[in-house]
C-alpha cells in the first residue's frame, strides 16, 4: 500500500513546489533534462490548487520545503550542505532554512520522558519548564533536577516522528527512482546518493543516543582546549527518544551587544571560535558542523559554550594532512606545491598537466589575496579550488565539502563578532602547528611505529599471509614458491627482531 501513499506525496510535493514558485528553482538548481523536466511539472501542476503557499517572505525554495514540513525542512538542510548538488546559489538560500515549529504540550514531553526511562518527572526534576526551542525533530526543555539542584535541558523528540519521517524519506527514494527512469543522463546528480546520505543523517538525529555519543567524543578530544566548554551528558537521564545535559549559562553568540554588555573582547572571541574549529578539524579530524550562532553561547568566563551535536564532521588523517597542506601552500602562495600535493593524493588523474593545474591554483588564490583583510575568506577559497580541481578531473569528496560549508558558517560568525577579522592570519598558527607536528620525520617515526604495531598483532600469521600475496602477484603456486616463503619467513623474522620499521619498509617494498 506504500506506492500510491508514496504517489500522493509527490503530487502534493509537485503542487506545493508549483504554487510556491520554486519548481522552476529547483529544476535549475539541477540542471534538470526535459524529460525529468516534464515528468515533475505533470506531477505538481495539474494539482497546483492544493499545494501550500507557505511564507511570502521567504525565497520560493525556502518557502515550499517550510510549507511540506518536518522532513523536508530537514532534507533542505542537509542539501545546504550540498553545493555540489544543488549549486551554490539554491545552497546558499536554504541555509536559511528555520526548524523552528509548533511545540507539542509539556505533558506529551513528560510522557515521553517517562516512558523511555521508567522514572517520574515529578521524582526526577523539582522543576520541568514549558518548550523553550522547538524543532522539526525535537524540542528542549529547561529542568532542575531534585537530588542536586543542577539545571540541566531536557531534549525530547516529537511523539511519532520517526513514522512521519519513514514516509517521507519513501517518497524521496521514490522520486530518485523516477529521475533515474526518466532521465538516465541525470544520474550524474547522484539522485539514490543523495538520499541514501539524507536518510542517514535522519536515522542518526533519531536516535538521541548517537547524538550523545558524539557530544561525549566531542567532550573527550576538547577537554583541554582553553576558551571552550561543552556541556556534560547526563547519560543515566539519557536514551533513544531523550537527552539531558547540564545546562549551559551565557550570552547566546548572535547577540553582540549582551557580549558588550557582559564585557567579553569580541575581538578575542571572533579569532577563538576560528581557532577552535581548524583545532578540531585538522587535530581531532573530528568538528562540529552546524556552528552557527544559534548552537553557540559565551560563558561568563569568556569560554565558548557548543551545544546542538546533531550534525558532526569526520575527516581520516590522510585527508586531514592532505587538507592542511593544501591550506600550507596557498598561505605561503606555493601554488606548485599545492599542485603536487593535490597529485601525490590522487586526487587529480595522472595524466593531467601538474604545471598547468598549477597556474590554474594561482589564478584562483591571487585574486583573493589581493583582496582586503576583512574580504579575504577561506572558505570562498575552497569553494574556488573545488571548481578548479572538478575541471581536472577531482571526483566530489563529500567530507570536505561539508568542511568547506562549515567553514564559511564559522567565518560568517567570526566577522560577525569582528568585521575586521584577517581570516589567513588568525588560521595561520593553526595550521603551522599542525604541519609541524604531522609533517616531517617525526610524523614519518610515529606512522611507521603505528603500522609496526598493527602487524605485530599478526605476528604468528605473517609468513603465510605474505607468501600468499607473493603467490599471487607471481601469478600462482608454481611460480619461485620456494623463493616467495623464504622472502616471508625473512620478513616476519625482521618483524619480530627489529620491532618493525625497518621490516615494514621491506614488506612493502616486497608487495
Amino acid at each position: 500500500m506504500r506506492g500510491p501513499h508514496n504517489i500522493w506525496r509527490l503530487i502534493r510535493t509537485g503542487a506545493t513546489l508549483e504554487r510556491t514558485g520554486a519548481m522552476q528553482v529547483v529544476l535549475d538548481a539541477f540542471d534538470a533534462p526535459a524529460p525529468l523536466r516534464f515528468v515533475a511539472r505533470m506531477l505538481g501542476l495539474p494539482f497546483k490548487f492544493l499545494g501550500y503557499k507557505g511564507d511570502p517572505s521567504m525565497p520560493p525554495a525556502t518557502r515550499a520545503l517550510t510549507a511540506l514540513g518536518p522532513a523536508y525542512i530537514k532534507f533542505g538542510q542537509v542539501l545546504s550542505t550540498r553545493p555540489d548538488v544543488v549549486g551554490d546559489e539554491l545552497a546558499v538560500q536554504l541555509r536559511v532554512l528555520q526548524d523552528k515549529l509548533p511545540p507539542f504540550s509539556i505533558e506529551a514531553a513528560k510522557a515521553e520522558f517517562e516512558r523511555e526511562l521508567g522514572m517520574p518527572v515529578d521524582q526526577v526534576f523539582s522543576e520541568f519548564s514549558e518548550p523553550i526551542a522547538a524543532a522539526s525533530i525535537a524540542q528542549v526543555h529547561r529542568a532542575r533536577l531534585a537530588d542536586t539542584g543542577q539545571d540541566v535541558a531536557v531534549k525530547v523528540l516529537r511523539p511519532g516522528i520517526e513514522k512521519a519521517f519513514r514516509k517521507d524519506v519513501d517518497a524521496f527514494y521514490l522520486a530518485a527512482r523516477i529521475v533515474d527512469i526518466f532521465a538516465p543522463s541525470a544520474r550524474r546528480l547522484r539522485p539514490m546518493e543523495v538520499i541514501e546520505h539524507f536518510d542517514g543523517v535522519v536515522r542518526g538525529e533519531l536516535d538521541l543516543r548517537l547524538e550523545s555519543s558524539a557530544a561525549s567524543e566531542f567532550a573527550a578530544n576538547t577537554k583541554n582546549d582553553d576558551g571552550f566548554t561543552l556541556p556534560p551528558i547526563l547519560w543515566n537521564l539519557s536514551s533513544r527518544r531523550v537527552m539531558t545535559l547540564g545546562w549551559a549559562d551565557g550570552v547566546p553568540m548572535g547577540d553582540n551587544d549582551a557580549i558588550d554588555g557582559a564585557g567579553h573582547d569580541r575581538k578575542l572571541l571572533s579569532e577563538r571560535v576560528l581557532k577552535l574549529f581548524l583545532l578540531h578539524a585538522l587535530r581531532d579530524g573530528y568538528f562540529h558542523a552546524d556552528m552557527h550562532q544559534g548552537n553557540l553561547k559565551v560563558a561568563p568566563n569568556g569560554d565558548i559554550i557548543a551545544y546542538d551535536f546533531g550534525i558532526m564532521g569526520h575527516i581520516d588523517e590522510y585527508t586531514r594532512r592532505v587538507y592542511a597542506e593544501i591550506l600550507f601552500g596557498f598561505i605561503r602562495k606555493d601554488y606548485t606545491r599545492v599542485a603536487e600535493v593535490h597529485f601525490e593524493a590522487g586526487y587529480v588523474p595522472s595524466h593531467m598537466d601538474v604545471d598547468e593545474f598549477a597556474r590554474a591554483l594561482r589564478a584562483v588564490g591571487e585574486p583573493i589575496f589581493g583582496m582586503d583583510a576583512t574580504q579575504i575568506s577561506m572558505g570562498r577559497l575552497l569553494n574556488y579550488l573545488f571548481e578548479v580541481t572538478e575541471r581536472f578531473g577531482m571526483e566530489t569528496r563529500t567530507e570536505l565539502i561539508l568542511l568547506q560549508r562549515t567553514m564559511v558558517v564559522v567565518e560568517g560568525v567570526a566577522r560577525s563578532l569582528n568585521p575586521n577579522i584577517n581570516i589567513w592570519e588568525a588560521a595561520r598558527p593553526v595550521v603551522e602547528d599542525y604541519i609541524s607536528k604531522s609533517i616531517g620525520p617525526k610524523a614519518v617515526l610515529s606512522d611507521l611505529a603505528k603500522t609496526a604495531r598493527v602487524l605485530a598483532r599478526f605476528g604468528p600469521r605473517l609468513p603465510a599471509m605474505v607468501e600468499t600475496a607473493l603467490i599471487n602477484q607471481a601469478g600462482g603456486p608454481s611460480h619461485h614458491r620456494s623463493g616467495w616463503s623464504t622472502a616471508s619467513l625473512l620478513a616476519a623474522a625482521m618483524i619480530g627482531g627489529l620491532g618493525g620499521a625497518t621490516a615494514v619498509a621491506v614488506i612493502f617494498s616486497m608487495l
